[in-house]
């Protein structure tokens, strides 16, 4: 029991941090674009500079509101990034808006994630999904940049 309770004040203590760092921590440098993240310049496995790689975008809007994904792929394109699909996620009450890594490497989440002003990174690998990242659009998007 104690260890399920030490487990799990660790759970928080890291989600309070993570809120904490994308809300407050420092914001990177514009890009080319005059855009956090418009350089679309990602670290390979190795630690070595992977310009060449094209990043792979799911969309899924996690809200009430109609159009809002499309509009943000749209945005992604225009940053670089390949959306390979826009969709309904699979509740439409998602309160933070979460980029989802799905490869072990997190470099492609972390540039959508500056891309859009830091929204939380979270890795969740998926074996035999397309995406390298999957975004999910929630009801704070008013603190994400969806528009240049």
């Amino acid at each position: 029991m104690r260890t399920l309770i030490t487990a799990l004040s660790l759970a928080v203590v890291a989600l309070v941090g993570s809120w904490g760092w994308a809300r407050f921590g420092p914001h990177p440098d514009a890009g080319p674009a005059g855009v956090p993240g418009a350089s679309m310049r990602v670290e390979g496995a190795a630690g070595a500079p992977d310009l060449e790689r094209v990043i792979r975008v799911q969309v899924l809007n996690g809200t009430r509101e109609g159009g809002i994904g499309t509009r943000v792929a749209s945005f992604l394109r225009e940053g670089g990034f390949h959306v390979i699909e826009v969709k309904n996620a699979d509740r439409s009450d998602y309160f933070a808006t979460l980029v989802v890594a799905r490869r072990d490497d997190a470099s492609a989440a972390r540039a959508v994630a500056r891309y859009l002003g830091s929204p939380p990174v979270i890795l969740q690998t998926r074996a035999g999904n397309p995406a390298d990242v999957t975004l999910v659009i929630g009801s704070d998007r008013s603190h994400v940049r969806i528009e240049p």
